[in-house]
């Protein structure tokens, strides 16, 4: 299966916030829940959708970065899941 990430979306979900690091890791996030959790696709080690917290993120600063939605709608990826 391959995930899409293109177009500010992933597989046609719009991304609403997405950080990235210098492992080369990103966090998409298509849906937020609550507070400080939100529901995406991370792309990883083992690529997966799945729950992260930007609360967790933001410990890891400065390796973790929350992208602009300019630097968004220029990621064009295709992900082996």
């Amino acid at each position: 299966m391959v995930t899409v990430i293109k177009n500010s979306k992933v597989n046609d979900k719009p991304i609403i916030r997405a950080w990235e690091s210098f492992s080369g890791w990103y966090w998409f996030a298509v849906e937020h829940v609550e507070d400080d959790l939100y529901f995406g696709f991370v792309v990883g080690i083992y690529p997966e959708w799945g729950y992260f917290s930007t609360v967790e993120l933001a410990q890891n600063r400065p390796m973790v970065w929350e992208l602009k939605k300019s630097a968004i709608s220029l990621i064009d990826m295709e992900v082996k899941t």
